[in-house]
């Protein structure tokens, strides 16, 4: 937002500034945001493959931002809610939509203090590597109790490896400027094992992980080679 107002919980004021500044740019392909809006078809390809048909399907997008994977969703049937912090990155996302005639219904706030649940599926992509270290166990705790029992969860997020320093950080932010400098913080960025163990933490249970790698020829492509981008999925126990 332009303001954090009474925003708490995992939003922190500087993450969401950052966000808020790339607002104008967010729907420009070849502008600060294209990394996501490259990655954006083959990891939105495997979020569906882990749910099924979407139609119908009522799925939280959690750090929605200005609405990429949002649209995506509702394009293809789902019924959707993004949430986000930054209001101003909102404020492109409605925009957005509007001109594009597809319907998502954003909120702004914090999964934290989001009342409503009974998601069948909550996504939340690149945003854990920006949440407070102390606050992530309550982040992932409030994205399992948003989903359904049953439901599913999907994280998408960075490796805390040398070869994502070398990519994500002095690749796309100081040599190739794709971002801008300080977008990241290397040392926020998470293992795979880390991330699994908040999940389950959260009660839920991995049931797949994929790494996603740049193409030669632009684009990206799945992989099991997870040291920079990674896709998580897990699930929420069904009642008995």
């Amino acid at each position: 937002m332009t303001q954090m107002g009474n925003i708490q919980g995992s939003a922190d004021a500087a993450e969401v500034a950052k966000f808020d500044a790339l607002a104008g740019d967010w729907w420009n392909p070849r502008g600060p945001m294209a990394p996501l809006h490259a990655m954006n078809p083959v990891r939105m390809g495997w979020v569906a493959a882990q749910l099924g048909p979407l139609e119908g399907l009522r799925i939280l997008d959690v750090g929605c931002g200005a609405g990429l994977a949002s649209e995506w969703l509702a394009r293809r049937g789902a019924v959707v809610t993004g949430l986000d912090a930054a209001g101003v990155a909102l404020e492109a996302a409605r925009a957005h939509a509007a001109e594009a005639g597809v319907t998502v219904d954003y909120r702004a706030g914090t999964p934290e203090g989001l009342e409503e649940g009974g998601y069948d599926t909550v996504i939340s992509l690149e945003v854990i590597e920006h949440v407070p270290v102390a606050e992530r166990a309550a982040f992932c705790a409030s994205l399992a109790r948003l989903t359904r029992p049953g439901g599913t969860v999907v994280l998408s997020t960075l490796n805390r490896t040398r070869r994502s320093w070398l990519f994500a950080i002095l690749g796309a932010e100081h040599v190739l400027r794709w971002l801008p400098v300080g977008t990241h913080d290397w040392k926020l960025f998470l293992h795979p094992s880390e991330l699994g163990a908040l999940l389950r933490g959260a009660g839920l249970a991995v049931t797949d992980t994929a790494g996603m790698v740049p193409g030669a020829l632009g684009g990206f492509h799945l992989s099991r080679d997870m040291a920079v981008n990674y896709l998580m999925a897990a699930r929420k126990p069904a009642q008995a």
